[in-house]
């Protein structure tokens, strides 16, 4: 997460940057540039993670246009996300994001945004099972499973 944030992922197109002969089309979907927001934040298969997560935590599907926008509402408070369920959640939705790419990247190999959901799922649920004796992690497991 912190190597994205500061906006230093290998995307295709900041190696092509570099001079390196890559095609700079998103691994994801074929459509647009790969930056850092296509395939994390704006990518179909990204969107499709992201509405599950926003589902899943009671609150109205958006999309996030920028890396600012997922920052801003990772800070948000409600009652059926505190700000510290929605930085899990998108800490593990960026790195599941990420590993796809990779793993489609490197080893031909597509999973179904269905399947990164599940992975999250389970990240999710045991960041906070392990971490379920600190105050500020008491209470979000109701929050997640329900």
């Amino acid at each position: 997460m912190w190597v994205a944030q500061l906006n230093r992922l290998p995307t295709r197109a900041r190696l092509a940057s570099w001079g390196l002969e890559f095609t700079t089309d998103c691994c994801l979907c074929s459509e647009f540039v790969e930056s850092r927001d296509h395939p994390l934040l704006r990518c179909g298969f990204s969107i499709e993670i992201w509405n599950w997560i926003q589902i899943r935590l009671r609150l109205s599907p958006c999309i996030f246009y920028s890396w600012h926008a997922l920052k801003a509402w990772t800070k948000l408070k409600s009652d059926s996300s505190p700000p510290i369920l929605r930085k899990l959640a998108a800490q593990a939705a960026v790195s599941h994001i990420w590993k796809q790419r990779n793993n489609f990247l490197h080893n031909s190999v597509s999973r179904p945004a269905s399947a990164i959901c599940k992975d999250i799922d389970r990240e999710l649920r045991n960041t906070i099972t392990a971490r379920r004796s600190r105050k500020r992690f008491r209470d979000l497991m109701i929050l997640w499973i329900r």
